[in-house]
């Protein structure tokens, strides 16, 4: 190997271990009402006192994913300003994307009166960014402004009484990300056949105690319509039932307003969710090694990272389509398959359930990522056995590269105008 190989390989590395930090934190509730609690909570540190007006400013993508989506810590309520004001009353914004973990009774109580008195104005903000949020507010004595874009608690601008004291010329984050153009099929394999243990297995272990306890907390409790409890004593008994259930009853959990935190993908916690559950589950049933979990564990988050860097942070593509065909992958992984079957599993589920729609986050998510995590199973075993869609069979490119890109650009491109009608639709004209 030569120094410039030696390099590369230590650069590739090191990306790798820097996007899997950036991307799996733990947040508590679906994150987009999340990003406009953060907010609020800013917005009052800005103001160094309690708001007495608010104008929340959301892009059609927030107001899609906000609208029916219950908030943790919230009581069981929706809504923008329910998310604003709770952040504003009772957030604490050092704690990021957990911003609602110190919500007191004294923050829920303040905060349905301020909804009853509607102080929270909300907006349509027409942005070409999917996530775009800007919140105004008034005090007794100071006015202030903030922005947030592109990611959920990625502050861009901020003011007060109309001086700017933050401003970030950088066009999509206010920090240097991770070089996610070095993400590839056959350098994820081999970084997560080669990464030492030491250097992810806090986050790995984190991601495993989180969405597992969400899971086991979907089983038992009472969220949405039950479907995991539904999935585990209808379907026939096996481990491929029981990666469904646990899988669809921590997204209900979540979406239903459980106040327990998830480690998230991309920006998602139904993407964290979909990605990990399914492989936990089935490599705690098989008795699959503790190192080769968290091997495949690595390799389906990266995975997920990859297919999201062409797609978007939001869009009209189901993020659970890209999660579970994740998940279908590392089972592939996990039993040994090589690039090409890994491969094969990828491109059968990009060819059967690319077309999936979000159509806002709810409980009903749960249904999605089942049925996205039965096309991706069904897909591993094909490519188990070697059968696998041919290059040009519908959008099935010659390279799996060019699978995921091309799936991709349908997702953020091809698909934007569908994006469009369905907010219209959700949001802006509900007498259809």
């Amino acid at each position: 190997m030569t120094v410039s190989e030696r390099m590369l390989s230590e650069n590739i590395h090191n990306n790798y271990i820097k996007i899997l930090k950036e991307e799996l934190v733990e947040a508590m509730g679906c994150t987009e009402p999340i990003a406009l609690s953060y907010g609020g909570a800013k917005i009052r540190q800005i103001l160094g006192e309690r708001p007495k007006s608010i104008v929340a400013k959301c892009s059609g993508n927030i107001l899609k994913n906000v609208r029916c989506v219950t908030i943790p810590n919230s009581g069981g309520l929706t809504g923008i300003d329910t998310a604003v004001w709770l952040g504003v009353l009772g957030g604490d914004p050092s704690k990021d994307m957990d911003v609602l973990s110190t919500v007191d009774d004294l923050a829920r109580q303040e905060m349905q009166k301020e909804i009853a008195a509607g102080s929270c104005k909300i907006e349509y903000l027409e942005s070409p960014i999917p996530l775009h949020i800007i919140i105004e507010a008034e005090s007794e004595n100071h006015h202030a402004k903030l922005e947030i874009r592109h990611t959920h608690i990625n502050v861009t601008d901020v003011c007060k009484d109309g001086q700017h004291i933050f401003h970030s010329d950088k066009e999509e984050v206010s920090f240097e990300p991770a070089d996610r153009s070095l993400l590839n099929l056959t350098d994820i394999k081999t970084f997560a056949d080669t990464v030492d243990i030491k250097e992810i297995r806090t986050l790995i272990e984190d991601q495993i105690r989180c969405n597992m306890e969400i899971a086991y907390e979907g089983m038992a409790g009472n969220f949405g319509v039950g479907l995991g409890k539904i999935i585990k004593s209808s379907y026939p008994e096996g481990v491929v039932s029981r990666m469904k259930a646990y899988t669809a009853a921590a997204s209900e959990a979540r979406m239903g307003g459980c106040d327990m935190p998830v480690v998230i993908n991309s920006g998602s916690g139904n993407q964290g969710i979909a990605t990990s559950v399914p492989v936990i589950v089935y490599a705690r049933e098989n008795n699959i090694p503790r190192e080769k979990l968290y091997r495949a564990l690595v390799f389906s988050n990266l995975v997920t990272i990859y297919q999201k860097k062409f797609i978007g942070t939001l869009s009209a593509f189901c993020g659970a389509v890209s999660a579970a065909c994740s998940a279908g992958a590392a089972l592939t992984y996990i039993n040994g398959g090589d690039l090409k079957a890994i491969a094969a599993t990828i491109d059968n589920t990009m060819a059967n359930i690319p077309g999936i729609i979000c159509d806002g986050a709810k409980v009903s998510c749960a249904a999605k990522i089942a049925t996205c995590l039965d096309a991706a199973i069904m897909s591993h075993y094909m490519a188990m056995q070697g059968r696998f869609y041919r290059a040009h069979t519908g959008i099935i490119q010659d390279e799996v590269g060019k699978t995921i890109s091309s799936v991709g650009y349908i997702g953020r491109v091809g698909m934007m105008q569908a994006d469009k009608e369905i907010i219209h639709l959700l949001v802006t004209d509900s007498s259809h």
